[in-house]
């Protein structure tokens, strides 16, 4: 689960995050964390579009190499 200042600090750095959802690359999001609660959190894609994700995937930045968790 990632934590409120792990959100906290992407989302004021404006960084673009990496959310890894399966073992399939093209399902990952990739956009800027913007909220959260408790249990999910939205990110906002380069289309301006906002995806509601669980808390339970991994998110990692996006400069950063895929990690192979499956």
């Amino acid at each position: 689960m990632v934590s409120e200042e792990q959100l906290d600090q992407f989302r004021l750095s404006g960084e673009t995050v990496r959310v890894v959802r399966d073992a399939m690359e093209a399902n990952d999001v990739l956009g800027i964390v913007v909220a959260w609660d408790e249990s999910s959190f939205v990110v906002r894609r380069p289309n301006r579009r906002v995806v509601k994700l669980s808390r339970s995937y991994t998110i990692v930045p996006a400069s950063e190499e895929r990690p192979r968790l499956f």
